[in-house]
């Protein structure tokens, strides 16, 4: 598992970058909540994490269809945005588990508004606007 660790990016290039490097380094299962204001790069970050797991296609923004699933690299990634959601039941009704079971990196936006669904294994990227671009917590 990887270690806590924090980064300042100024750039949506250097989101992305980052997102590659954490994917390259993904080799295990795993469920990250992605926690920011709107606008601060999460499916950014996710789109390089998609290329460090070695997929290739088009990543795009789940808001609308809720997950997008991204299979051909490693691992196979499934993209949460839990926005509209209005509860946890939503979540699992959606399919949730089904996911966990098919063993690959969750990465769930929005994730802190549902914290029941992750347990102490589970990571979160937590990415804060600043003046200067954005501070990414991984922990």
């Amino acid at each position: 598992m990887m270690e806590a660790r924090t980064w300042s990016i100024e750039s949506v290039e250097a989101m992305e970058k980052l997102g590659e490097q954490l994917g390259q380094e993904m080799t295990e299962p795993m469920v990250i909540a992605l926690v920011g204001p709107l606008g601060a790069g999460k499916t950014h970050l996710t789109k390089g994490v998609a290329r460090g797991l070695g997929f290739r296609g088009e990543v795009t923004s789940p808001t609308f269809s809720l997950v997008q699933e991204y299979h051909g690299g490693r691992l196979p990634l499934f993209h949460f945005d839990l926005y509209r959601l209005k509860s946890s039941a939503e979540v699992l009704a959606m399919g949730w588990d089904d996911f966990l079971d098919q063993r690959g990196v969750m990465l769930a936006e929005w994730g802190d508004l549902f914290p029941e669904l992750f347990d102490e294994n589970d990571r979160m990227i937590r990415i804060e606007v600043c003046e200067n671009g954005r501070e990414v917590l991984y922990c």
